[in-house]
This record gives C-alpha cells, structure tokens and sequence, in this order.
C-alpha cells in the first residue's frame, strides 16, 4: 500500500470524514458503502493538479472527456448494488479513473472492469494495483458489448448514460440479478435499477442524474 494513501490539508482523514457526513446528511445509509468510500484515498485517483478538491462532493474531470464520479453518485450507485445482498460478480463498464472500481472492489467478491480509452485504463490498472486490490479483471472495448466471455453476472454497474438500455448488457445479467445505469440524454437522464426475474426485467427509476454520454467504440 502506498504511503501517501491518507494524505494531508484538503486530503485529510479529517476532510474525508466531512464528505462522509455530508453523504450521511444526502440520505446514504449503507454503512458499509461509508466505510469503504472514508478509506479509499480519491485523490490518488486525479491530478495532482485537483487533488485538494479531491473530498468535494463534485464530479471532477480526468481528461479525455471523461470525469470522476460525484462521492454522492458513486455511493447512491454502490448502495443500490448491495440493497438486497451482496453481489459475488460484477460488471463495470466504464472504469475511468477506477474509483467506483476500487470501491466495489473492496465490497464484492470480482469485478470485471471496461473501459473504451486506453489511456485512463492503464492509469486506473497502476493506480488499483497500487492499492493492492487484485479482485479486479480489466478489459479494454467497447460498453456496449460488455464482457460475454465472463457473464452472466450477478450485478452490472454502468458509469456513463446511454439513451436506451442496451440489450447486449441485459442479456449478460444472471438470474435476479441487478443492473445500476443512468439512462438518457444530458439533460433528462434517470438513475434506474433493473433486475431481472426470470425472462423479464423489472425496472425502478430512481434519482434525476448527469453523466457524460456512453460512446462506442475503443479510444
């Protein structure tokens, strides 16, 4: 483990714990979801450049487009995840930074991680190992198609919003289980879980979110 993994002024164990209250305040109520985001150092997961707003409670930008998830966001995702037990296998798509990864790594049994551009997939892979997290198999492709080599999974959790759910991701899901996905366009997207229940997926809308747009391709 890195030793610069609980940081100091704006990355403090101290500054930490404020976001956790904050969330506490915002309704998160998983306290194993708290835990694991207090722990996870997420200013090893940006520039240097944005390492003191690193415990804001904001989306902040990684390059290529792309950003790191609100502390909000990222819990209210995590806790929907484990609302009725615990997922053994999970899929991501989008690893981008790789801070939803390393949190669900550290709550679930494997994740298996996907990511459209190179470049953040090799940062998120050095940063992960790093913090010596080795649940993780990491796939660089397109979001889209998911990972059928290793479905089905017991959770699918999707970190850009596409406008319609794609069917290729639904097929990959197991039995009872649950998918996390912000869906539409910008500015009327909708978090949603949908759970499958035999040949049938049950859908829930939950909050009103924004994310950036699920691209295909590979970058």
């Amino acid at each position: 483990m890195r030793n610069d993994t609980q940081g100091i002024g704006m990355t403090s164990q101290r500054t930490r714990d404020r976001l956790i209250n904050r969330l506490r305040e915002n309704g998160i109520r998983d306290e194993r979801v708290l835990a694991v985001l207090r722990s996870t150092p997420r200013h090893l997961f940006m520039d240097e450049a944005m390492a003191t707003r690193a415990y804001e409670d904001t989306a902040l930008p990684i390059g290529f487009g792309q950003t790191i998830s609100q502390p909000y966001i990222v819990a209210r995702m995590t806790e929907a995840l484990l609302q009725k037990d615990i997922p053994r296998r999970v899929l991501e798509i989008g690893t981008g930074s790789g801070y939803q990864t390393a949190v669900l790594a550290q709550l679930v049994e494997q994740v298996f991680t996907v990511e459209r551009v190179g470049a953040l997939l090799s940062q998120a892979r050095q940063r992960l190992s790093a913090l010596e997290l080795r649940n993780i198999q990491f796939r660089l492709g397109d979001g889209y198609e998911g990972w059928p080599k290793n479905a089905p999974y017991d959770a699918i959790l999707v970190t850009a919003a596409p406008e319609s759910i794609p069917e290729q991701l639904l097929s990959q899901l197991g039995e009872g289980g649950r998918m996390i996905i912000p869906v539409g366009l910008t500015q009327a997207q909708r978090l949603q879980i949908i759970t499958r229940q035999a040949d049938e997926y049950v859908n829930e809308a939950l909050d009103s979110v924004s994310f950036v747009p699920l691209i295909k391709g590979v970058q």
